[in-house]
Parts: C-alpha cells; sequence; structure tokens
C-alpha cells in the first residue's frame, strides 16, 4: 500500500530507526562530529524507554567512549556492583558456586546495575541538547528505496488503516524521511531488518541467528531483605533438561529487586511454557523468601540474540547498516550488549561521518564492519564465541566446564580449544513433534508470588488501537490448525509470554486460532519460535505497545 500513495518527504543526513542504546550513541556521536548534520531518530514507543527492556547490568565502557563525563552529567548509573552469587539451584535447594573458577570477563565490579529504559531517556535528553530531533511515536511501516536499489529512507507515521488496511476516515499516510544513510537500530528481529536482510543476502554464509526469551518482573521488596548492588545468577532448576537458560535476580535503588529468568529458544518439547516455568522459579525456597511480603510493580518480556560472534550477519548494505542488537551482539555467559550496542552506534556514526564528509552516500559503510569485528565488540564477542554452541549442543554440566576452561583459555593465551564452534539449526526448526514429547504440568499461578499471563500483562502497561490492521500477519491462515495443532500442538499458545495466542474450540470439530494482538508486548518471540515460520511480526501504528516505566 505504501507505494501507492504519495507522501510528504523530509531530507536528513542521517535517518535512525529506533530509540534503544545503539541508535541513540549513533545519534549522539554524529552530532559529536559534526553539529550541523541534521540526523533525526524514530522511536516506535509512546516516548524514548517505552519499549525497552533489558535486565541489566550495565559496563559502562561504551557510555564511557560516548560521553566521558557521564558521572558530572548525571546518567542514571546508581546502583554499582557490590557482590556477585552464583548458584544452582534444585527443586528444593541450592549449591552456591564459588567466584574463583569463574572467568574474569564474568566479575561485575565496576558494573552498574541499571533501568536501560531510564538510561535511555537520559540518552535522548543528551542528544535533544546535541540537536538530534527525536520523534516518539513513529513507527516505521516500510523501507525506501533509491534509484540504484539503495536503502534511501524510511515510511514513518501511518496512522488510522481499518482492520482490513484500508485507510479510515481519519488516515494519516506518514511521511518519507529521506537519509544519506539510514541506521536501522530496531533491536532484536526488526520488521525493516529482517528485509533488508533478505534483500540484500546479508546472513549468506553466516549460521542462523539463535535466541532466547527474557521475562522480567521489578518487585519492590522488604527493605530489611533488600541489598543494593547484589548481583545473583542461578542455572539449573527450574529448566532442567527441559530447556536452557537461567535466571538473574538484582538488587537495584529504592527497595526494588529485578527478577528475570531467561529461557534458550532452541528448546525441543513443544510443550514447554516459558513463561510458566518463569512463574515456577519464584516459588523456589530462595526467591520466594526474598519476594515474600513484597508486590509486583512491572512485568514485561523480549527476546535476546545468543548467537554471538559466529551469527553476527553482514552488517552494512547499500544505504545504511545494522546496529546492536538488529545485528545481534549480546555477550551470552556475561548477560550483557548493551555497551555493545552503545559501541555499535558509535562505530556506525564515525563511519558515516566520514562517508558524508567525502561527499559520498547510499554506499555500503565497510568501515563500520571492519570496526565491529575486529575492534572492540568483536574482541568482546570471539573470546566468548563457544559458549552458546557447547551449552545448545552437550547441555548445562558440559557448557560450565568445557565452556568456563574455553573463555579461560581465550582470556589467558588468546586461543580456544575447540577451535570455532558453529550453530546448526534455527531455533524454529528446533522445535520437535508433539508426539515424541511429554505435556509438562505446571502448577497454577497463586495470584502472591506467580500470576497468570493476562493479569501479568497489565502489569506492561501494553495499549493497541483495536481498530488497526493486526500487526501479527499470519503468511497461510490454514497454518495454525491444519499443521501445527496436529504436529506441534500449536506452541503459540506457550511460548508467547502475553497470550496473544489462542485455540477456540466452540466444538472439537472445528478449533479456530485466534490472534489477540491488543495483549502484545513486541517481544518478537512468535517470530523467532514458531515452527512453521508462519507468523511475521510487524509494526503497529506508532505509540502502540509495551509503556515499560523503568524496565
Amino acid at each position: 500500500m505504501s507505494e501507492q500513495i504519495a507522501r510528504e518527504q523530509m531530507e536528513y543526513d542521517v535517518v535512525i530507526v529506533g530509540a534503544g542504546p545503539s541508535g541513540l550513541s549513533a545519534a549522539i556521536r554524529l552530532k559529536q562530529l559534526d553539529p550541523d548534520l541534521s540526523v533525526v531518530l524514530l522511536e516506535k514507543g509512546s516516548e524514548v524507554g517505552a519499549h525497552i527492556l533489558s535486565g541489566a547490568i550495565l559496563d559502562p565502557v561504551g557510555l564511557t567512549a560516548l560521553i566521558p563525563d557521564w558521572k558530572e552529567k548525571g546518567a542514571p548509573l546508581n546502583t554499582p556492583v557490590k557482590e556477585d552469587h552464583f548458584f544452582l539451584l534444585g527443586p528444593m535447594g541450592k549449591l552456591k558456586l564459588p567466584n574463583w573458577p569463574v572467568p574474569k570477563l564474568m566479575n561485575n565490579h565496576g558494573n552498574y546495575i541499571v533501568s536501560m529504559g531510564n538510561v535511555c531517556r537520559w540518552l535522548a535528553q543528551q542528544a535533544e541538547e546535541l540537536g538530534v530531533e527525536i520523534f516518539p511515536g513513529m513507527s516505521c511501516s516500510a523501507l525506501v528505496y533509491g534509484d540504484n536499489g539503495e536503502v534511501r529512507g524510511v515510511v514513518a507515521g501511518e496512522f488510522g488503516l481499518n482492520a482490513d488496511g484500508t485507510p479510515g476516515p481519519n488516515y494519516e499516510p506518514g511521511m518519507e524521511l529521506l537519509g544519506k544513510y539510514v541506521l536501522l537500530a530496531e533491536g532484536v528481529r526488526g520488521s525493516l531488518s529482517k528485509q533488508v536482510m533478505a534483500k540484500y543476502d546479508l546472513r549468506n554464509g553466516y549460521p542462523a541467528q539463535k535466541y532466547g526469551l527474557g521475562m522480567k518482573e521489578i518487585w519492590e521488596i522488604d527493605p530489611k531483605k533488600h541489598h543494593p548492588g547484589r548481583v545473583s545468577h542461578t542455572m539449573g532448576w527450574p529448566l532442567g533438561s527441559n530447556a536452557g537458560g537461567g535466571s538473574f535476580i538484582y538488587h537495584a535503588e529504592n527497595n526494588q529487586v529485578f527478577i528475570g529468568l531467561v529461557v534458550h529458544l532452541n528448546y525441543n518439547n513443544p510443550h514447554m511454557y516459558p513463561y510458566q516455568e518463569f512463574q515456577r522459579f519464584k516459588h523456589h525456597p530462595m526467591v520466594a523468601e526474598l519476594l515474600q511480603g513484597g508486590k509486583r510493580v512491572a512485568y514485561g518480556a523480549r527476546a535476546i540474540s545468543e548467537g554471538g560472534f559466529q551469527s553476527l550477519p553482514k552488517m552494512v548494505f547499500p544505504g545504511g547498516a545494522l546496529l546492536g542488537c538488529s545485528a545481534g551482539m549480546v555477550n551470552v555467559p556475561r548477560i550483557k550488549g548493551n555497551h555493545n550496542a552503545m559501541l555499535s552506534g558509535k562505530a556506525a556514526a564515525e563511519a558515516a561521518h566520514a562517508a558524508i564528509k567525502a561527499g559520498r552516500q547510499g554506499d555500503e559503510l565497510s568501515a563500520y564492519e571492519t570496526e565491529v569485528r575486529t575492534g572492540a565488540i568483536g574482541q568482546d564477542l570471539w573470546k566468548v564465541r563457544n559458549v552458546k554452541p557447547l551449552w545448545s549442543h552437550f547441555g548445562l554440566a558440559a557448557s560450565m566446564f568445557a565452556g568456563g576452561l574455553d573463555m579461560w583459555t581465550n582470556s589467558l593465551f588468546g586461543f580456544s580449544l575447540f577451535g570455532t564452534l558453529t550453530h546448526h539449526k534455527s531455533d524454529a526448526a528446533e522445535t520437535g513433534k508433539a508426539k515424541d514429547h511429554k505435556p509438562i504440568d505446571y502448577p497454577k499461578p497463586d495470584g502472591v508470588l506467580s500470576f497468570d499471563r493476562l493479569t501479568n500483562v497489565a502489569f506492561s502497561f501494553t495499549n493497541h488501537e483495536e481498530s488497526q490492521p493486526a500487526h501479527l500477519k499470519l503468511v497461510d491462515p490454514t497454518v495454525p490448525i491444519a499443521v501445527n495443532l496436529p504436529e506441534f500442538a500449536e506452541p503459540a499458545q506457550r511460548y508467547c509470554p502475553a497470550g496473544v495466542y489462542e485455540v477456540v474450540a466452540t466444538d472439537a470439530a472445528n478449533p479456530k486460532f485466534v490472534i489477540n494482538f491488543q495483549n502484545c508486548v513486541h517481544c518478537k518471540t512468535c517470530d523467532i519460535k514458531d515452527p512453521s515460520q508462519n507468523i511475521v511480526w510487524t509494526t503497529p501504528q506508532g505509540g502502540d505497545g509495551p509503556n515499560y516505566p523503568n524496565m
């Protein structure tokens, strides 16, 4: 439809899609390099930070490289990490692992427990003071291509479509925002990033990306139990052999703890229910004692790119580049990616500035690709490149021993005992047939420590205009009932952490697949894990989705 509508156009030097840490860092660096550059940053959330969810422990290396005097400028890094704890959990007990065998790169000394939503809000203030134009509530629904096939810009701000996709009475066609370069900083599995990967075959020669699903709650707890700066990570129960992953419990400021579970999406059993695993985790005695008497104040979920160095695609294309999690820069054993996202934004800005200064536009920013692969980001990811493949192929115990040994040899001697392992299948292809796996019996949430999905989604403050087209598209509407239900017990009912998908049986012979897109928290899990790859996540109209307070 976007090709058929005449739209107003606005020209900029650089167009940036996504006000996360990578996009904001790119915008800031561009204006630091040349205050006269025109830079626009487009954010689909209702405000900067509304769609940001991360653990998060922030390694400030990226922030320091971008804004060396961030402390003096009042960046919201208020809770330095004071103590690190690692636990292996069983159903009722725990084993505390000593810190001394843990590779030094896992040490959180010098890092901060933060709300990345609030960090991004602060970065937006810095960007606007430099003259960056930031437009929140502006979903980018399409790419604009130039005469030579390069990415020339984006369509942003289309509102008022009817449910069938036709213009409604208050339709606004949006604008074409054009730039010499377009930087895509959409986060994991961004819709425009998927399009450029397909159009320019950016994944050719690189293994599939691997993903996890991260679910997080913020709790206000009894001040007597609160220890600002305490960091705990766990492995083992409740996931066990059902899936890889682990938990985090971070004691932030204001008597709050950030608690979450990451489930690797390469699990085989289609009866697996990641959200219920998270709720069950909170009933472990160690966790229940901490939360007892407290209250949950926020909930959210998002996918995490976990493939590491091997799964980085080609990151440049004619007219632009992929930044941060759009490419996949999370260091899995450290459970950190925000520092690399910021460094990638800085590197992309420097490459774009040099190209514009040289009179170029619309070509590939090869200097950015080189910097990511050989600079600080590449070095960070290279040292841990085998941890995720070891975990995926051989399980938790092997990955703890072999992965730890591999990180030590990489850190101390600069080589790996395993060379460079690779990933074999996509997470969707890892899903097994329902007949080959046993259903899992999950306890009913008690409404005190654990909650049903719809109750928790209310704490993500998600809202979507219901009259618009569903932003979750089915390639073939018959597949959920004709294929996924008989073969995989339709896992969308379970892998979605927001209760978007249902199989409704008004009578046994005619089940229906229902998409409650209003519940969507934009985690992208469905786009990743659907075994038939039949669900395509696209952007709803601007401002819709979660409204995270300080995730």
